[in-house]
């Protein structure tokens, strides 16, 4: 579709690559008042699945782009994941809670990619900021002064044309022309590859497979199962030194390697395909008015179900961040916080999926007894790197907590896509005027936070008040209004150190 550019011909930002992250980020944008032209190769989403996995924090962001009541009918909740060694024992136990979580939404979604794509994008083609150019290849990005000039190819028609925005992201994959633009190496974690990917779809219920994901850690052949929706199923299948890559993706083969769990009788086969895994992170996600976002900045081996999650949480550190650039409220070295933030953040993840794998691989299970009780696994929500918050605020640089308000209201809903200073009632009465005339100015809710689980989070911490971004990260915590004022004063700075 062809929506409407701004009067001068120059959009906000340009996105190249339309999956997840592309979209995600389109959306944000959008919600920010920002105009947005975003381009992808393909006429639609790919139609077979790939991640199969997001997070309370990924449905969060969802809803601030007001789409996770849309997206949630297309995903199933999980109970966690299994690790069993090569007798079928657990000595993993990585479960998670059912219930509803401090976020606001449960810890663990699966769901089928092509569901969720095409509700994120017609989320963004709804906004008229958007300009969505499918069946379109970027071949160019040529920064000139105050924009980017994007030269690319219709290739419905082999037609060339030329756009302009402020700023241009690259969600463009493993293989970002974005990245290659900016000059960016990639750093290799170790960890590299090749496994069997097999989608099958069940004939019939097959309930001994079970809702947990299990990791089979069995060094004669690991492999992973993982429950997603309705009556789809995934093998993950380590691809051996013995194997013959070419034909292992046959039927025959296939079925083979699957016969412990399933038999054609019981399913039919969606997709097989081999793919290479990877750890990788690129050194540098900016230069100038380039920035990449997603797996053109990082990728990770998919034994945390954590890949499109990295990706998503890019897009929600970014975008407000573009928005308070490019309407002047801050200058462009804001940007460069994007990546000390998100780099050490996705690779502590990427690190823990690689340390994972090695555990799937292992020969044998380091301290595991016959009989002993498995171990459990905590959930992982690592801080922020350096940026903008207060590192001598234990919470800060982490997420605040969702609840729901006593009118029923989640939160995010009430606050909006802006910054927020959770308060005590007794503390907001106690503010003067020219600090309400700040937050007025500046955009930010003024939040009480009346008796039940906002009230009790601040007690949980020490604090009378807390600074929360747009992106639901916590800034800081104040105890007096003369705090709370000095920290809303950082935020015209560009890093709070």
């Amino acid at each position: 579709m062809d929506g409407p550019q701004r009067a001068e011909g120059l959009y906000d930002v340009a996105i190249v690559g339309f999956g997840p992250v592309g979209a995600t980020l389109a959306n944000l944008l959008a919600v920010d008042g920002l105009s947005v032209i975003a381009f992808d190769r393909e006429p639609t989403p790919y139609a077979l699945p790939r991640a199969v996995h997001f997070d309370d924090e990924v449905m969060r962001i969802f809803q601030t782009i007001g789409l996770a009541d849309e997206i949630l009918p297309f995903t199933h909740v999980s109970p966690g994941m299994h690790f069993v060694d090569g007798d079928g024992r657990l000595f993993l136990d990585w479960s998670r809670p059912l219930q509803v979580g401090p976020n606001g939404w449960n810890a663990s979604y699966r769901f089928h990619q092509p569901d969720l794509e095409r509700v994120l994008r017609a989320g963004a083609s709804a906004h008229a900021s958007v300009d969505i150019r499918l069946r379109t290849d970027v071949f160019a990005l040529d920064q000139r002064g105050d924009h980017v000039a994007i030269r690319f190819e219709s290739l419905a028609n082999g037609r060339l044309d030329e756009a302009r925005a402020r700023y241009v992201v690259g969600c463009d994959g493993a293989r970002s022309l974005v990245r290659r633009l900016i000059g960016s190496d990639v750093e290799d974690l170790g960890f590299h590859e090749q496994w069997l990917v097999v989608d099958a779809i069940l004939k019939r219920p097959k309930p001994e497979l079970g809702d947990y994901s299990v990791q089979f850690c069995d060094a004669r052949r690991p492999a992973t199962y993982v429950r997603s929706i309705g009556n789809r199923r995934r093998w993950e299948i380590a691809v051996m030194p013995d194997d013959d890559a070419r034909r292992i993706t046959d039927p025959g083969n296939v079925w083979k390697l699957l016969a412990r769990w399933i038999t054609p009788g019981d399913a039919e086969l969606e997709r097989a395909a081999c793919y290479s895994f990877h750890s990788v992170i690129a050194s540098a996600w900016r230069r100038a008015r380039l920035l990449i976002a997603g797996d053109a900045a990082h990728q990770t081996p998919p034994f945390l179900g954590q890949g499109m999650c990295a990706g998503i949480r890019d897009a929600a550190n970014l975008a407000w961040k573009l928005g308070r650039v490019i309407r002047g409220e801050a200058s462009d070295v804001l940007l460069d916080s994007y990546q000390t933030e998100r780099h050490p953040h996705v690779r502590e993840y990427i690190e823990l999926a690689v340390r994972l794998g090695s555990l799937i691989n292992a020969t044998r299970v380091e301290g595991r007894e016959a009989g002993a009780e498995p171990r459990r696994m905590a959930t992982i929500k690592p801080r922020l790197g350096p940026g903008l918050f207060r590192r001598g605020c234990a919470v800060a640089g982490t997420l605040a907590p969702q609840p729901m308000l006593s009118n029923g209201c989640r939160l995010d809903d009430h606050v909006g896509y802006r910054f927020a200073a959770l308060v005590r009632p007794d503390f907001l009465d106690g503010l003067d005027i020219a600090i309400r005339e700040s937050c007025g100015k500046r955009g930010i809710a003024l939040v009480a936070a009346g008796p039940g689980p906002l009230s009790n989070w601040l007690d949980s911490v020490g604090a009378h008040a807390a600074l929360v971004r747009p992106d639901r990260y916590i800034v800081g915590l104040a105890q007096t209004p003369q705090e709370l004022s000095a920290l809303i004063d950082t935020m015209n700075q560009e890093d709070f150190g």
